[in-house]
């Protein structure tokens, strides 16, 4: 759904779209459209929390392979630009977990791109 403004504004004119409503796995978002001068940053990101390597992989295949780009440690962008990080759930609880658990998770998630759930189990199990 979206709405048009009745005038032109800074960055735009009458009849453009300047809200929309989407939303995104369940939870409901607005859009502004800023105009031109208001690009997408990384500044900007959605974060996805996954519960095993078969929903990682879903999320991960949707944005990627629908015109995406990978990047680092679980950090993806979509065709339109905008950044998403797809975290496994045992990925934070390891990160929370601090001390040696922490550290051996973190090192193994730095040279991932899409994060390998196994791996990260074992980095915790040590």
């Amino acid at each position: 759904m979206g709405s048009r403004p009745p005038g032109d504004y800074p960055g735009g004119k009458e009849g453009d779209v300047l809200i929309v409503e989407f939303t995104v796995i369940g939870i409901p978002c607005i859009g502004l459209n800023g105009g031109p001068g208001f690009a997408h940053t990384e500044a900007f990101s959605f974060q996805i929390a996954t519960d095993d390597q078969e929903e990682t992989d879903r999320y991960w295949d949707a944005i990627v392979g629908n015109g995406g780009a990978e990047s680092q440690c679980g950090w993806c962008k979509d065709r339109w630009g905008v950044s998403w990080q797809i975290t496994p759930r045992t990925l934070t609880d390891a990160l929370a977990a601090g001390g040696a658990e922490a550290k051996r998770a973190f090192d193994a998630m730095m040279p991932m791109k899409k994060i390998d759930v196994a791996a990260i189990d074992a980095a915790r199990r040590g």
